[in-house]
């Protein structure tokens, strides 16, 4: 299945055909213009006019529907070229009027008294409201409108990198996006065996940690000591904006191959004792940067928390994604020096003349070498030291982990509390994280003041264990 495949010829192929009886007249007309896939420059002119009828909403709101209808068909009949130049045209000819703002900040500093200062304030943030904002409004009263919008960003995020009026418009469907998914509007449902197979199929496309190899393996993912859980948006009710998978099982699970292996015999639910969030896939890549992963966590853990009282431990089996980049980087820029003798005694000895940061380096460089059991059993004790010195130590700018992994959990207010060794052996999992895992631990009872610790700067908390690495 293609995960890139653009939303047009996947998620709205309804929306069109709802969206051409909606702007077709009484008569049978159609009040829609045509256009070239490119939009040349003559269906620029005849899309600036459709828009700015739209904003007029002549005829009142019947009208302005069938008109913002007939825009979006355009838009869905357009090349990639096409839809580029219908976003900058939207954003150019429809942004800030900054004439109108300048006055408005104008009366602003003029205003002394209370009642002026309320009319002043109340102009700028009219003037400040770019008028496309109410035309993304209206194709969210349409039919598969607000997929129609989440996909349109999806496609501007990359463009709006490098063109300053499509970044503003990015901007503004941001916020409107952030204001349509509150997480008070969500609602959490299990996926089990038995969901329609157009759903099940999305767990293939959406699925970004652990690729599902098979209808089997997907079975697998769903019996009876799994479970998925997922976000959804009443507007979106047959779309996962966010879906989490957990295994069922008796202690910390410390290896991914294991806990998926298709051939292990199931086991009880009502028996087990810790549930393991082995994979968070994001599924909408137009609503990235607007958070409710970490809702999603906490009100899965208080579902099987009430679903299943013999569960009281709560834990993720995470990989460490950018780990084998950072140690090349930090190697190759002579930045790193925690390794000693002592810890990597063993990996030096194979790589004589090189420093432990180095030697480390170049075994991992060895083809499949974690199938080496001398070279494996050299590599653990130093991989080891310096996967928690990642974690632990290496910040963004704003004091929080750099790893994302790493900050996602640590931010949702669990404690970084194992690291397992040759966790994942998967191809991916080797060239990412050298094979290794994470364990992150929510405890109920400090998730809150976890988070609130993670947030205000102080140290990463981590287990006693995994902080002793540190001193190796």
């Amino acid at each position: 299945m293609d995960k890139g495949s653009s939303f047009w010829n996947r998620a709205l192929r309804n929306a069109r055909s709802a969206w051409d009886k909606i702007a077709t007249d009484n008569d049978g007309g159609v009040s829609i213009i045509s256009s070239t896939p490119g939009l040349n420059d003559d269906d620029r002119v005849e899309v600036t006019k459709h828009m700015q009828a739209c904003l007029d909403r002549r005829g009142g709101e019947v009208s302005a529907r069938k008109r913002a209808a007939a825009l979006g068909r355009v838009y869905l009949s357009l090349n990639k070229a096409g839809r580029k130049r219908f976003l900058t045209l939207l954003s150019e000819e429809f942004g800030t009027d900054h004439a109108k703002v300048d006055q408005a900040v104008k009366m602003l500093s003029q205003s002394h008294e209370e009642e002026d200062r309320f009319v002043a304030e109340k102009k700028l943030r009219e003037a400040l409201k770019a008028p496309r904002v109410q035309l993304l409004t209206q194709f969210n009263a349409l039919p598969e409108g607000v997929k129609f919008l989440v996909d349109m960003r999806k496609e501007l995020i990359p463009w709006a990198k490098t063109n300053s009026h499509l970044r503003e418009l990015e901007s503004d469907l941001k916020t409107l996006l952030t204001n349509w998914f509150d997480v008070g509007f969500l609602e959490l449902r299990q996926i089990t065996w038995e969901a329609p197979a157009a759903l099940l199929e999305k767990l293939f496309i959406y699925e970004a940690v652990h690729e599902i190899k098979d209808w089997d393996d997907l079975k697998n993912r769903l019996a009876s000591d799994r479970r998925c859980f997922a976000f959804f948006h009443p507007r979106m009710p047959d779309e996962p904006l966010i879906f989490v998978w957990v295994a069922l099982v008796n202690g910390i699970a410390d290896n991914v191959q294991v806990l998926l292996d298709h051939n292990a015999p199931q086991g009880d639910p009502t028996e087990a004792d810790c549930a393991i969030f082995y994979s968070i896939s994001n599924a909408q890549a137009g609503l990235s940067a607007i958070n409710f992963g970490n809702f999603l966590i906490k009100r899965v853990v208080d579902q099987l928390s009430r679903e299943l009282t013999n569960i009281n431990t709560f834990a993720t089996l995470s990989p460490i994604p950018g780990f084998r980049r950072w140690l090349d980087r930090v190697v190759t820029d002579g930045s790193l020096n925690i390794l000693n003798a002592e810890n990597s005694a063993s990996i030096m000895a194979l790589f004589p003349g090189k420093s432990p940061e180095v030697a480390v380096n170049q075994a991992l460089s060895r083809y499949e070498w974690h199938k080496d059991d001398e070279l494996a059993s050299a590599l653990k004790d130093p991989l080891h030291k310096l996967a928690a010195y990642y974690l632990i130590n290496e910040k963004r700018s704003s004091g929080t982990a750099e790893n994302p992994v790493a900050h996602f959990h640590l931010n949702n207010g669990a404690i970084i509390a194992q690291i397992d060794w040759l966790a994942d052996t998967s191809e991916r999992g080797i060239k990412e994280s050298a094979g290794i895992m994470i364990n992150y631990l929510y405890k109920l009872k400090t998730i809150d003041n976890n988070h609130e610790s993670y947030r205000a700067g102080e140290e990463v908390i981590a287990s006693a264990r995994v902080r002793s690495l540190l001193k190796i």
